[in-house]
């Protein structure tokens, strides 16, 4: 590989850019692709994250993609919280926490994690959620899981997930709604967030939000 290839994929990585290095199997030719420019099969497999041959303008390639981790966004520095997290971060998320209440969202309850004491609303602005992006919320309370639903709506993160009984999700969508939202966006939250796996404990939700995000991650589409 030559050294401008392996300043410009480093630059992308340092960027948290996605990209892709094809090469040609039948002589060698290299090209870098982000998703951005990709089309087709190179698009896809950046979208993907999954490196692999195939063939692109009738030649056989290889496309190895060098994709940043992905982001996970949580609301409410909360006891499903301090499970989530650290599993989050095992599956390879880059894990912030966002809680405004400073006695929640501390370097000891979340040690590794970043933390962010901005209202939600400030925050998810700042980290600007991208396709690679999952938000979730946890707080129960509309003050602060409304704001964070309402950036995450309008951006394109692939799970919006929030927490709450099925009463409280259905009052969360009216308000929604009566903020402009059609139903195609509301449809977009996951709510309750998580599989229903008969989950009670912290430990046992965190597993069930996770598993969900990564089932629709990874295309499974799953639901409640």
């Amino acid at each position: 590989m030559k050294l401008a290839l392996i300043e410009a994929l480093a630059s992308l990585a340092a960027a948290k850019q996605p990209a892709a290095l094809v090469t040609e199997l039948d002589g060698g030719a290299q090209k870098i692709f982000t998703l951005a420019d990709a089309e087709g099969a190179v698009a896809q497999a950046i979208t993907d994250d999954r490196s692999g041959e195939h063939v692109i303008d009738g030649k056989k390639c290889f496309v190895l993609v060098r994709n940043p981790p992905s982001r996970m966004i949580i609301v409410g520095a909360v006891h499903i919280t301090q499970a989530l997290a650290p599993m989050a971060k095992l599956a390879g998320y880059d894990v912030t926490i966002v809680d405004p209440r400073g006695a929640f969202a501390t370097a000891e309850r979340f040690p590794g994690i970043n933390l962010s004491q901005d209202w939600p609303d400030e925050a998810l602005a700042a980290l600007q959620p991208d396709l690679r992006t999952a938000v979730v919320t946890l707080t129960h309370d509309p003050k602060l899981d409304d704001p964070a639903l309402i950036t995450a709506l309008r951006s394109p993160a692939f799970y919006i997930g929030s927490l709450g009984s099925k009463k409280t999700h259905a009052a969360r969508l009216e308000r929604l709604r009566a903020a402009g939202f059609t139903e195609a966006d509301v449809a977009r939250i996951h709510g309750p967030a998580g599989l229903d796996i008969g989950a009670k404990s912290p430990a046992e939700i965190a597993v069930s939000v996770l598993a969900q995000l990564t089932a629709v991650r990874r295309q499974k589409h799953a639901t409640r």
